[in-house]
């Protein structure tokens, strides 16, 4: 009888374990900073979207890019569940663009953080190698507070000019890595600005350190690129946005996501047919708005056991 009971214990544990979650759901999103040329598809426009979006994909962790100050502040007053890591490049403090990383509070606790500048010298803010803009990684260090595993995350934007630049900063990158994580799990997202062919991309996909969830996903959705320039009709398959994992994650869904919205009702531009619905049933033309000029992307990854 003991032996039974001690065994029904053992059930329980294992079962206890086995429940603890230890699947994430990862994103990288440009933002798109808040450009008042953008005419209807500034910020002002777009900002309630963006933080629905992200509530309704119900992000774990979410590595942001272009996000101005107000940005962030906006975003976060939306998203009191989440809590954000990171600095402006210009400055290291508010200045300029960030590349945030956002977390739910309550899932994750952020052990350490940091900062570096995607350049010859990385520890303050300017420009490196041939780069037009001052470019930033941010990351942390966080333990998920249900299963108690370690990992850290990675969240950058590399130069849209400068090749020499781009090539630099994924050595960079990958060094800093292993100097700061090391062997702990770790996850890396970021608008690279350059796609699946390129150079600079092959220098972190073909390393020993990093693998394109993309390319190990069980499951891959949505558009085959991840940039549309606002443009809902468009096409590529030039993948510019990247969520990279250690051998420690395995990877089930790799999502680009096509949301799309529209703006208020004062925005209509006429009845259009209704065919054979129901008389009840009235449309009406109304153009199509994306939440950003990247689409942004989700990963549904898992720690290996």
């Amino acid at each position: 009888m003991k032996i039974l009971k001690n065994m029904a214990v053992l059930c329980i544990v294992l079962l206890c374990q086995c429940a603890i979650s230890q699947t994430f759901r990862v994103g990288s999103f440009n933002l798109r900073y808040d450009n008042p040329a953008d005419s209807l598809n500034n910020w002002k426009y777009r900002k309630e979207t963006v933080a629905k979006l992200i509530q309704f994909h119900d992000f774990d962790i979410l590595g942001t890019q272009e996000g101005l100050q107000h940005m962030l502040d906006q975003l976060s007053a939306k998203l009191p569940e989440y809590s954000y890591i990171g600095v402006g490049r210009d400055d290291g403090k508010n200045a300029g663009e960030h590349s945030a990383i956002f977390y739910k509070k309550d899932k994750f606790q952020l052990l350490e953080k940091g900062d570096f500048w995607l350049a010859e010298n990385p520890t303050y803010p300017h420009k490196g190698w041939d780069a037009v803009l001052p470019r930033i990684c941010s990351w942390g260090k966080f333990k998920d507070k249900e299963s108690g595993l370690v990992f850290y995350f990675f969240n950058t934007h590399f130069d849209h000019v400068g090749t020499t630049a781009r090539k630099e900063s994924s050595k960079l990158i990958l060094k800093k890595i292993k100097e700061i994580a090391g062997n702990t799990p770790t996850l890396l997202t970021g608008d690279f600005n350059v796609d699946q062919t390129s150079p600079s991309y092959k220098i972190l996909n073909e390393s020993s350190l990093l693998t394109d969830a993309f390319d190990i996903a069980k499951l891959k959705y949505g558009s085959d690129g991840s940039f549309n320039g606002f443009k809902i009709n468009t096409y590529t398959d030039k993948r510019i946005d990247h969520i990279f994992v250690t051998s420690n994650f395995s990877v089930s869904k790799h999502g680009i996501l096509t949301d799309t919205y529209h703006t208020s009702k004062d925005a209509l531009t006429g009845k259009a047919d209704s065919s054979n619905f129901p008389k009840e049933v009235s449309l009406y033309m109304q153009e199509a708005r994306l939440p950003s000029d990247h689409y942004p992307l989700l990963a549904i990854i898992s720690f290996k056991k």
